[in-house]
């Protein structure tokens, strides 16, 4: 665990305190299991934002993907009746080459991340109200999938099974994000793609490789989050999830910049959105100051990251001018 992580970690249990002692019902199982539930809904989509982040690029389509995929998902179970196991490989697979997609427009036009990624949100959103003629997609009276609904919202030992999901992904992604090559080169690329490139390194498949990566992420994510809802209104359903997604990450210590951050960082920013979410709704504060939080959350962070390089570049210049060589 690195400084920025433990201190992330300090301030989720001094927030998490005061909240306790202002409104004891912050403890109660049935809160923390509901709070664990949305932290590894959040979690896995917060994950694959990070993937792209610290390639230095930005996936702004995530919130309007969850829209349309969920409602596909929905659609291809409830209405026509394909298994749910094949319905699900399927999403994923749509999910990937979405992202695939993005990369490719990034790295081979060579188009902004974000004008490829705002796109997506516009055209993504359109997709999935036009597909259900600005209907509502859900399930049907009696319609249940036992297993599906287990695997996605049901809870082992009390443990919800989207949190037990987040763990699994977060323990998958640490090795592949911090202890293998793959992992290095996306570093590499955030902290200067040229130099990367001439390194040998393949910069533009490892950008494609990390959009598919928060695509097939964003499409487990739908899924959750449909099983949760169990109803999708295209026009609102997922709606600003990227900005709880790049809070989370900025958060957790990935730069904006990119090639900085970790994974255990981005599940402790997770952790602390959902905390102060806890809070405003505890304390009675109105829903809609949510966003204004968020908003004042992500420009804390940026603001703390900036201050943090500032402050490290300082101290590497103050250990320059008293390095005296000897002769």
């Amino acid at each position: 665990m690195n400084k920025k992580d433990a201190g992330l970690l300090i301030l989720i249990v001094v927030v998490g305190a005061i909240v306790a002692m202002i409104n004891p019902r912050f403890l109660l199982p049935i809160n923390l299991a509901n709070t664990a539930n949305l932290i590894g809904l959040f979690g896995i989509l917060s994950i694959g934002q990070a993937f792209v982040i610290i390639t230095g690029g930005i996936e702004l389509s995530v919130g309007s993907l969850i829209a349309l995929l969920g409602v596909l998902f929905v659609d291809l179970i409830a209405n026509l009746g394909m298994d749910w196991p094949l319905a699900f490989m399927l999403i994923l697979v749509v999910g990937g080459l979405i992202g695939l997609a993005h990369g490719w427009l990034i790295t081979r036009l060579k188009l902004q991340p974000f004008v490829v990624t705002l796109c997506g949100l516009l055209i993504y959103r359109g997709i999935a109200r036009f597909y259900t003629a600005d209907g509502t997609a859900g399930f049907g009276f009696g319609q249940n999938f036992p297993t599906l609904e287990f695997l996605t919202a049901g809870r082992t030992y009390g443990i919800p099974n989207s949190f037990i999901a987040l763990l699994i992904i977060m323990g998958v992604t640490w090795v592949v994000l911090h202890r293998s090559v793959f992992g290095r080169y996306l570093y590499a690329i955030g902290k200067n793609e040229e130099a990367a490139r001439y390194s040998g390194i393949r910069t533009g498949r490892m950008v494609m490789a990390a959009y598919v990566i928060c695509g097939v992420l964003t499409a487990l994510s739908a899924i959750y989050f449909a099983m949760y809802t169990r109803s999708i209104s295209p026009a609102s359903h997922g709606n600003f999830y990227e900005l709880y997604a790049i809070a989370a990450a900025v958060l957790g210590g990935f730069s904006l910049r990119g090639g900085e951050g970790s994974i255990f960082g981005v599940i402790l920013g997770t952790i602390l959105l959902q905390e102060l979410q806890n809070l405003v709704n505890l304390l009675g504060i109105p829903s809609s100051l949510n966003f204004a939080v968020m908003g004042g959350v992500i420009l804390i962070g940026v603001l703390v990251d900036q201050q943090w390089d500032v402050f490290r570049a300082r101290r590497r210049l103050s250990k320059a001018a008293h390095f005296t060589p000897s002769n």
